[in-house]
């Protein structure tokens, strides 16, 4: 069963930060795009950070160019997001989600990670002013 399970998520005041992980089963981890999507209440879901497969070219969204990073271990199954400066309009449930399609990183980011495969549970990041 192929699992995607996100940790890390919680409460931190303006300019914190926080680091997210997003640990992966059931599949051959290194031959998977990794992404990370919030959504805020209210809001569409938007594109966060992507990872490619085997070389971990990564791709950001303009608005967190700079304050966060994505990183893959793929001897331990898992992607992190470490997430600094943080603003309040980072408040969001953060998701991360994988597929197979190796060209994948840059689409899956711009459209939102439409048609990705497997998604996590999502954990919620709040930012206070």
């Amino acid at each position: 069963e192929v699992q995607l399970v996100e940790s890390g998520g919680g409460l931190v005041q303006a300019g914190g930060s926080l680091r997210l992980s997003c640990a992966a089963s059931g599949f051959t981890f290194e031959d998977y795009v990794i992404g990370w999507f919030r959504q805020a209440p209210g809001k569409e879901r938007e594109g966060v950070s992507c990872i490619s497969r085997r070389d971990g070219t990564t791709y950001y969204a303009n608005s967190v160019k700079g304050r966060f990073t994505i990183s893959r271990d793929n001897a331990k199954n898992t992607v992190y997001l470490q997430m600094n400066s943080l603003k309040p309009e980072d408040t969001a449930v953060y998701y991360c989600a994988g597929d197979r399609w190796s060209d994948g990183a840059y689409y899956y980011l711009l459209n939102n990670g439409r048609g990705m495969n497997y998604w996590g549970q999502g954990t919620q990041v709040t930012v206070s002013s």
